[in-house]
This record gives structure tokens, C-alpha cells and sequence, in this order.
């Protein structure tokens, strides 16, 4: 059908200069009307279609290209390719400086642009060389936005290689374990031994080191306990809870440390909190997290405010530390496993932070400032909240 309407076509514009004036308008109204046809199909697709010259000048630019691109159909008129996509021009090569249409490349490849805003573009440019004789070789470029796809891939990349890593270290931390059991078997044997021998310095002094260790043990051991508890991908166990409750256990358990560290501690509002639906255990490893963060970020002397409060849907607790900051680069990155600013940080303690309160419903957020310190805020629905929209 097109075959034969191009045929007729062409035998119309053959005999161009015969047509009567009346035959000449109806020429030019079918013209219109298929230029505005075509223009309408190349505009309701997704993809940016562009018609270049050997130079690289845009004779034409579909919507979608225009929004790729950012450029506004006024400002098509003189726009070479080759400056908005720097580095396309040299990589096709010798081949645009060839007569031969035969070797004028077919590109595919990938850039980024960073304006009208940033995106990763595929670009497929085919040359085309118009029927008539004298016609210039000219390119059709095809853009597509697979900016999303990229991300997506990327994601899944990455929440691979967590799963892998964390897998890995479950595994470690199950493997040392075993010693650490071991360990605490012969420390027994060894103050059972003491204990028979006859008293002297030399055996007190024996059964001190022998305590010393054993103590150590159930630290690393305690440690590596708390560690595969915030590692596993376990749903929480809810139940009624009082967040004032179990974070005061929490700043019971680090008041030593805080103490060392000569760090202030300030907890207000804290009473007549409504309940929340929680993990117990799961919220002390969030408390306990935030507050070594908090430690970790102040100089002796430092202070620790702990506010709390409580609308209609919410309950709220803020963590504000007299620390460093955080730096604007960083701060982005915060969730990211295996990011860390601490030289013997893991990059996990927030991570686990934030799976913790997106399980039980819940956010995080940070604000920070250089110089100035840090506020994080956990946000919980409230357990009456909880009960509503369940009921819906």
C-alpha cells in the first residue's frame, strides 16, 4: 500500500510543473497532512528520535528527544550532537571522512547527561542517505532513557553482594564460636585446679588472670551473640512495649562507657510515652547502635540529649550528640552497607538500624552539621494506630 501511494506520489511531483493551480494546493494539503501524521507518530514515542548531518547538526527532534536533551524547540535551530554528547565525534573515527556510504558506522553506546537533569542514555545511530542523487548522508539517532534500568541492575548487584557478605560473616562469627566454647571450658578446668592448690600469691595471682579471661570470653562472646541477632533476616516478635522501658535498660547497660568517656547523658520526656507493637530484643541492638554512634562521634566532655514525643499517629525519639558531624558527602551514603567514616567501623550498625525500624513500620532520619553534632530521630507508629489501620 505505501509502495503504491509513494509511486503515485512520485508521478504527481514528476509532472510538478504541468499541475493547475488548484491541483498544485491539493498537493501541498496532502503533504501537510502526512508530514503532520508522521510528526504525530514520532511524537507519542518514548524514545528520542534525532535526524544529524555528517557534522553532526540536528535537522530534526521529536518531543522525546527534546526532553532527553533539553532542548527546547526554539533553540533546535544550529545545535551540533557532537557538542551535547562530547567524545561521540572522535569514536566513530575515520569513517565520517569517507565518501563511501558503505562505511558510515552504525553506533550503539551508552553516555551520561547531566543536564536537564542526570540520566544514562543508549544511543543507536543508523546512516541514511536520501533517494535522490545529490542527497547528503545524514544519521537517524535513536535515544532511550535506561537510566531506571541501570539503577535497578545496580540495586540488584548490590543487595546480592550483601547477602553474600552477610552470609559470610554469620558464617565467621559462627566459626569462632566454637574456640570461644572451648576456651571456656579449659578456664573452668583451670580454676577448678587452682582452687586445690594450697593458698598463696602465686595462685591468687593465677586465678585473677584466669577470671580476667574468662570475662573476656563472655564478652566476644556476647559480642558475636549480639552481632548474628542483628544480621538475620528475622521478622520481628511484637509485642506491647514501652520505649522508655527498654531504652533506659539500654543506657543502664552503656552507663560504664559513657562514664569512661566522660560523656553526659540527658533523657527528658521519656515518661507517659503511648505504647508501640516491638521487637524487645531488636530495639535494644537500634538503642545501642545509635548511642555508639553517638559516642563514637564526641571528644571527652561531650553531651548525649535524648528527647521523646508523640502525635496522633507517632511516637518519637531524638538522639542529639555534641559531635563532629557529618560531612554532606557522606551523609548520603549513611545507609549503605560497608560505609563507614570510623577507621575500625564495619558500615553496618545503620544498616541494621534502618531494616529494624522499616520492619516494625517505622523510620529513621538524620540531620547533621559539621562542627555542630547530629540528630537522629526513629519515628514508631503507635500501637492504636497500629490496631486502626489493620482494621481498615
Amino acid at each position: 500500500m505505501a509502495g503504491k501511494k509513494n509511486s503515485s506520489l512520485d508521478r504527481v511531483l514528476g509532472r510538478l510543473d504541468t499541475l493547475d493551480s488548484v491541483n498544485l494546493a491539493n498537493l501541498v494539503q496532502r503533504l501537510a497532512r502526512e508530514r503532520g501524521l508522521f510528526e504525530e507518530i514520532f511524537n507519542t514515542l518514548q524514545e528520542g528520535v534525532l535526524v544529524i548531518t555528517l557534522d553532526g547538526e540536528i535537522d530534526y527532534a521529536n518531543d522525546a528527544a527534546h526532553r532527553l536533551i533539553g532542548i527546547g524547540e526554539d533553540e533546535l535551530a544550529g545545535q551540533i550532537l557532537w557538542r551535547l554528547v562530547p567524545g561521540l565525534r572522535p569514536s566513530l573515527g575515520a569513517a565520517l571522512e569517507d565518501d563511501t556510504a558503505a562505511a558510515l558506522p552504525v553506533v550503539a553506546r551508552e553516555f551520561e547527561l547531566t543536564y536537564p537533569e542526570h540520566r544514562t542514555v543508549r544511543l543507536y545511530m543508523v546512516p541514511f542517505r536520501g533517494e535522490g542523487r545529490g542527497d547528503a548522508r545524514r544519521f537517524a539517532v535513536i535515544l532511550t532513557d535506561v537510566t531506571r534500568d541501570k539503577q535497578t541492575t545496580a540495586q540488584q548487584l548490590e543487595d546480592e553482594r550483601t547477602s553474600s557478605i552477610l552470609l559470610l560473616a554469620a558464617g565467621v562469627a559462627h566459626e569462632l564460636g566454637n574456640p570461644l566454647n572451648s576456651l571456656t571450658i579449659h578456664l573452668q578446668l583451670m580454676e577448678r585446679k587452682l582452687k586445690k592448690l594450697k593458698a598463696s600469691k602465686e595462685a591468687e595471682s593465677l586465678a585473677e588472670s584466669v577470671s580476667v579471661c574468662r570475662a573476656e570470653v563472655a564478652r566476644l562472646d556476647g559480642i558475636i551473640s549480639n552481632f548474628l541477632d542483628a544480621i538475620r533476616p528475622r521478622p520481628p516478635d511484637l509485642a506491647e512495649l514501652d520505649l522508655a522501658e527498654v531504652l533506659t535498660e539500654v543506657l543502664k547497660f552503656q552507663q560504664r562507657e559513657f562514664s569512661d568517656r566522660r560523656i553526659a547523658v540527658e533523657a527528658d520526656a521519656l515518661a507517659d510515652l503511648p505504647p508501640v507493637m516491638a521487637d524487645r530484643n531488636q530495639l535494644k541492638q537500634v538503642f545501642f547502635n545509635i548511642n555508639k554512634n553517638a559516642m563514637d562521634a564526641m571528644q571527652p566532655g561531650g553531651r548525649l540529649k535524648i528527647r521523646a514525643r508523640a502525635d496522633d499517629e507517632s511516637v518519637y525519639l531524638l538522639f542529639g550528640d555534641s559531635g563532629s558531624g557529618i560531612k554532606q558527602e557522606d551523609l548520603v551514603r549513611l545507609f549503605q552497607p560497608y560505609h563507614t567514616t570510623k577507621p575500625d567501623g564495619h558500615g553496618l550498625g545503620l544498616m541494621i538500624v534502618q531494616r529494624i525500624m522499616r520492619e516494625h513500620g517505622g523510620q529513621v532520619g538524620i540531620e547533621s552539621k559539621e562542627g555542630v553534632g547530629t540528630v537522629v530521630t526513629l519515628q514508631f507508629p503507635r500501637k492504636d494506630r497500629r490496631v486502626r489501620m489493620l482494621g481498615r
